[in-house]
């Protein structure tokens, strides 16, 4: 495995800033937004799309530093109802394209989240039994059949056709496909191009465990973020692991995203990568850095300490 960066984290730095100072971390690849919700401030994807020469510079700067692009990132809801769906729909075709330009086999993305009928104007996370009511049922359906797995089969054919082999879905809370079995959904329905974004931070605020998951998904295994999460003791036992504070109240929420090591301690990473070296996959595993109870800088540096212990190599 490798240690890469999400380099959102200096998305105030130029690109050839950005470049020099993950190297200057000891990280020699990166993995750069290009769609859906970010920013996107190192991938000028309509520049890069339309001229050879933006191209060639863009990826020279990165040649000349020894550099790699472990992935493309496009996360949003590419199935959201209305004016958002369209445009993340668009900017994560157009993000394929680029890959194929760039070479880029690999592109990290959500799977959306579909509103719960025709005519709704917002997404619709369902998260509790279909058994009752009798309405979640036939939601779940209408999302599944009619939204996401159409979807999902057009576009899998899209990516083939300009030399994307691995699509790695973040399993994100809100989002259609949260968890393993619901990729497996996905992945069954499609094509095993469709593979998992395995981010063990999402499954420990959902009280799963992601070294089991690991063990579950094999072969599905596309990409890893390097990113943990700690529940807090205390608040957790009384509220559980649902949490609709904003991320900034951190004092206050059950759960919280923090720097790698500072949620589990480094010997349960050492067995997490060990399982997912074990299980096949020894691909990037990309820093991604969200923690809120300390400074970037920190965060960042506390990160790649554990990160570099831990990976499998």
């Amino acid at each position: 495995m490798k240690l890469a960066i999400c380099t959102d984290v200096y998305g105030h730095l130029a690109y050839p800033d950005m470049l020099d100072k993950v190297l200057s971390l000891g990280v020699t690849a990166v993995e750069m937004t290009a769609g859906g919700w970010a920013g996107c401030p190192h991938v000028k994807r309509q520049e890069l799309l339309d001229s050879e020469a933006a191209r060639i510079a863009f990826m020279a700067e990165l040649e000349k530093r020894g550099m790699e692009i472990a992935a493309l990132n496009c996360s949003g809801n590419p199935l959201c109802p209305g004016e958002m769906g369209e445009q993340h729909t668009a900017s994560t075709y157009d993000t394929i394209r680029l890959a194929g330009l760039l070479g880029v086999k690999k592109v990290v993305m959500m799977s959306g989240c579909p509103a719960g009928a025709p005519g709704d104007t917002v997404p619709n996370w369902i998260t509790s039994t279909v058994s009752w009511p009798a309405y979640m049922a036939p939601a779940l359906d209408y999302q599944w059949n009619e939204v996401a797995i159409p979807w999902w089969r057009k576009f899998v054919q899209h990516c083939k056709a300009h030399g994307v082999t691995q699509i790695a879905i973040e399993e994100f809370p809100c989002m259609l496909v949260y968890n393993p079995s619901t990729l497996k959904r996905l992945r069954d329905a499609t094509d095993p191009i469709v593979g998992i974004n395995l981010d063990p931070s999402h499954l420990m605020v959902m009280g799963a465990e992601p070294i089991a998951a690991a063990r579950a998904l094999g072969p599905a295994i596309h990409h890893i973020h390097g990113k943990d999460a700690r529940v807090e003791r205390g608040l957790a036992d009384v509220d559980g692991l649902l949490e609709t504070r904003p991320v900034t109240d951190a004092a206050q929420r059950t759960w919280n995203y923090v720097a790698v090591g500072c949620g589990r301690d480094l010997q349960w990473w050492k067995e997490f990568f060990s399982v997912c070296r074990m299980m096949g996959y020894d691909g990037h595993v990309s820093l991604e850095m969200e923690d809120l109870t300390m400074s970037v800088e920190s965060g960042v540096l506390t990160s790649i300490a554990a990160l570099q212990q831990t990976i499998s190599r």
